[in-house]
C-alpha cells in the first residue's frame, strides 16, 4: 500500500465516522418530526369536531338572537301603543276626570267638615249637660 492509499483509507474511515456521528442526530430529528406529525394529526382530528360544535353553537345562538329581536320588536310596539293609549286617554278623559275628582274631593271635605262640626257641637252640649247635672247634684 502506498501512502496515497493509506491517506485515502484514513480519509474514508474519517468520512465513515463523520457520517455515523451525523446520522444519529438526523435519526433523532426524524423521530421528533414523526412525533410532531402525529401530534398535529391528533390536534386536527380533535379540532375538526370542535369547530363543527362551535359552528352549531353559533348558528343556534343566532337563531335565539333572532327570537329575542322579535320579542324586543313586539315589546317596543306594545310600549308605543300603551303610550299612545295613555295620551289619548289623558287628552279625552283626563280633563273631565280631574274635574270630577276635584269635585268629589270638595264634596267629601265639605261633608266631613259638616259632620265634624255636628259631632263637636253634640260633644260640647253633652259636656255642658254633665256639668249642669253635677252642679245640681252637688248642691
Amino acid at each position: 500500500m502506498s501512502v496515497g492509499e493509506v491517506a485515502g483509507l484514513i480519509a474514508a474511515c474519517a468520512l465513515l465516522i463523520l457520517v455515523g456521528l451525523l446520522a444519529y442526530p438526523i435519526l433523532k430529528l426524524g423521530k421528533v418530526l414523526d412525533e410532531t406529525r402525529i401530534m398535529v394529526k391528533g390536534v386536527s382530528d380533535s379540532s375538526i369536531p370542535l369547530l363543527g360544535e362551535v359552528t352549531e353553537t353559533v348558528s343556534t345562538t343566532n337563531a335565539q338572537l333572532a327570537k329575542v329581536d322579535t320579542i324586543t320588536d313586539n315589546a317596543t310596539t306594545v310600549t308605543t301603543n300603551a303610550a299612545a293609549l295613555a295620551s289619548l286617554f289623558a287628552a279625552t278623559a283626563g280633563g273631565p276626570l280631574v274635574k270630577a275628582a276635584a269635585f268629589t274631593y270638595g264634596v267629601r271635605r265639605a261633608l266631613g267638615e259638616s259632620q265634624r262640626r255636628d259631632v263637636s257641637r253634640r260633644v260640647k252640649d253633652e259636656m255642658k249637660a254633665e256639668r249642669k247635672a253635677r252642679k245640681r247634684g252637688d248642691l
